[in-house]
């Protein structure tokens, strides 16, 4: 039934225009419209546009709508030929246009009253969208999600669904703070740079060789817990690191005449973005190395535990003692291996924990491999079937035997998770 869901495209600019492009292509081609009759003219594979919205409707069972603004959205959907007007139910609108959460729900209770549905969907980058090459980011209820996902899936490379309506409008708005918010950085930083006698060219080659898939990018976020609040153990870790980088940053940027807005911003945010309230008498007085010592070596073994917790879910650290405990072993395990090495941003847990699964593979210890494999699928970073094609190829790489310890574990770590997941 997938297979025969019909798709729809209103607006034929560059991301609706990409979006028909990339599901004529995967063989879904869509019915679509544009105020512009020659729209089509020129995106491989496209039909010519309908006279209409809503002759768009009644040829679709999916229709993504990329109009420019909000007064274009509510005319496309609610308008005299606009979907609505010709829509069945069962019909499934999903809005790619950014638009205020408020236009988005008054155009999904325009759709429910004719029992359509409606989903909210940035997508980013535009410049891919006619190479299958954008993330599709949902919000809606599950049913309407998993009703178009067979559409979504021929356009974007992946699909995130976010949370209820407006979810996807929220975290695509997100997204960009993030983005324009780092043009800024980049600005001020090259500023700096060039001040100081650096061809741009070079900070660029540095960040990139240092750090190729932006990981440091998103490291605050990926630290954070469940409920949002980053672990105190890293602000305590963090917060004299990066107290000491952004004043060296505005001495520099002082020294050379450079304003430097956001690098002062954040030095004097440092303890809102670390989520950390004033603590009175906090800190160690310079006379006390000893003190400083062992609460630096205090907070690594917390760190280390948290990060613990990160890679093998939630509770695994509890077998560890809560302060370091004098044994070498046991102390290095949390304050080095965790904290100093799993941590590091050059490598995603992911990563990591597929390179010591193929370790664990090597001494055929179907125990490690159980409890290494139960930590991707808690994390949701690997699947059943993802950890079952590893088992496979271990096997050619650690011989037959090794592998069938490999696979046992896996296989046990596999039914423990879906056991869970079903009580």
């Amino acid at each position: 039934m997938t297979d025969k869901l019909r798709a729809g495209v209103v607006g034929l600019g560059m991301i609706g225009g990409g979006v028909a492009v990339s599901l004529a292509r995967r063989g879904r081609t869509p019915v679509v419209h544009d105020i512009r009759p020659d729209a089509s003219s020129h995106l491989a594979g496209v039909p010519e546009p309908l006279a209409s919205p809503a002759e768009v409707a009644r040829s679709s069972d999916v229709v993504m709508v990329a109009v420019v603004n909000a007064d274009q959205a509510r005319e496309v959907v609610g308008g005299k030929d606009g979907l609505l007007s010709a829509a069945r139910p069962g019909l499934v609108i999903v809005l790619q246009s950014t638009v205020a959460l408020p236009v988005v729900h008054e155009l999904a209770a325009l759709c429910d009253e004719r029992g359509v549905g409606f989903l909210d969907c940035g997508v980013t980058p535009g410049d891919k969208a006619a190479e299958n090459g954008m993330v599709a980011i949902v919000g809606g209820d599950e049913a309407t999600v998993e009703l178009a996902r067979p559409v979504l899936e021929d356009w974007a490379k992946k699909v995130v669904h976010c949370g209820p309506l407006g979810a996807g409008m929220a975290t695509k708005i997100a997204r960009n703070v993030v983005t324009y918010g780092s043009w800024r950085t980049v600005h001020e930083a090259s500023a700096l740079a060039r001040a100081a006698g650096v061809d741009p060219e070079r900070l660029a080659e540095v960040i990139d060789t240092a750090d190729p898939e932006g990981h440091t990018l998103l490291q605050l976020l990926r630290f954070q817990g469940p409920d949002g609040l980053l672990p105190d153990a890293i602000g305590r870790q963090v917060e004299p690191l990066m107290a000491k980088d952004l004043a060296a940053a505005r001495d520099l940027a002082a020294t050379l005449g450079v304003d430097v807005p956001l690098v002062e911003a954040t030095q004097a945010g440092i303890r809102q973005t670390l989520q950390r309230e004033e603590e009175p008498g906090a800190g160690t007085p310079p006379d006390e190395p000893e003190a400083a010592a062992a609460n630096s070596e205090e907070s690594l073994h917390r760190f280390g535990l948290e990060m613990m917790d990160a890679a093998y879910g939630p509770g695994f650290s509890s077998q560890m003692p809560t302060q370091p405990s004098g044994d070498p072993f046991i102390d290095q395990t949390s304050s080095y291996l965790f904290a100093q090495v799993w941590s590091r941003p050059g490598l995603s847990v992911r990563d990591r924990r597929l390179l010591t699964l193929g370790v664990a593979a090597t001494v055929g210890r179907p125990e490690l491999i159980q409890i290494i494999a139960r930590g991707g699928l808690v994390n949701d970073e690997l699947t059943p079937e993802q950890l079952r094609e590893a088992a496979l190829h271990l096997a050619a790489y650690t011989g037959w035997c090794k592998a069938t310890a490999a696979h046992a574990g896996i296989t046990a770590a596999i039914n423990e998770h879906t056991q869970q997941e079903t009580t």
